[in-house]
């Protein structure tokens, strides 16, 4: 059985096309998970609506605890840490991530990057080899093949690769670049483009989005169903380096 985490960012609750000012990020996802439903209902889905219901933010309490080594922390930190330890918890379990998110004054929303500060964590996704030089960094999360789907709605035009103004997206290649570095590297994107645009240009961005979400979800199961996960191993916390400031 796969085990999807689906994560919903925008801050338009309802969906475009079905919803007054609905939220195109939420209706790829709507379908992506749909999609996947109808074909492999045996699979479970945990959801989480960040954009309506978003992480905390990182604070003083936060940085101190996550810098403690775990023999070292009082109870205070243990209590801290109980959110980013859970959101961490649901990350771990997800063979699947699925991302909605719109393109917010070129980067994520702030819900996203609250939900990325909470996972991102020395000790339970990241580790430290300083055997190894430059990079001492090991990703913890590359114990098996997860797959992280990202799906993105944009007002404008020409931001992805490759566009006149692909060097102003943020969103994208800062999710990218998360992920890699806690060990998740098989990464599907898929986006809409020319919501301030609208008319024809919107729908065409449209209807070519949910025909490659319909591919992904096909080429997924299919790709899951040849190579089965592995027994998963416990992340054992390791050594926190010096608290940054």
């Amino acid at each position: 059985m796969t085990h999807l985490l689906h994560l919903d960012a925008s801050a338009r609750p309802g969906l475009a096309g079905k919803d007054n000012h609905g939220s195109h990020s939420r209706n790829l996802t709507h379908r992506f998970v749909s999609q996947w439903q109808s074909r492999r209902a045996q699979d479970s889905i945990n959801y989480r609506d960040i954009g309506q219901n978003p992480p905390s933010f990182l604070n003083h309490d936060w940085i101190a605890s996550a810098f403690t080594p775990p023999e070292r922390q009082e109870p205070w930190m243990k209590d801290a840490l109980a959110e980013s330890d859970q959101l961490v918890d649901e990350l771990i379990a997800a063979d699947v991530l699925v991302i909605g998110t719109p393109l917010y004054n070129f980067g994520m929303p702030a819900p996203l990057k609250a939900w990325i500060d909470q996972v991102v964590r020395l000790g339970r996704t990241v580790g430290i080899d300083e055997t190894k030089h430059p990079d001492p960094y090991v990703p913890l999360l590359g114990d098996r093949p997860r797959h992280a789907v990202i799906l993105t709605a944009r007002g404008g035009i020409g931001f992805g690769p490759g566009g006149e103004m692909a060097h102003m997206n943020h969103l994208e290649p800062n999710l990218v670049t998360a992920l890699n570095f806690i060990g998740i590297t098989r990464i599907h994107q898929i986006a809409i483009e020319g919501q301030e645009t609208g008319g024809d240009v919107l729908a065409a961005s449209v209807a070519q989005a949910l025909r490659q979400v319909d591919v992904l979800v096909t080429e997924l199961q299919a790709a899951l169903d040849a190579n089965p996960k592995p027994l998963v191993t416990e992340h054992v916390p390791r050594a926190a380096p010096a608290q940054a400031s």
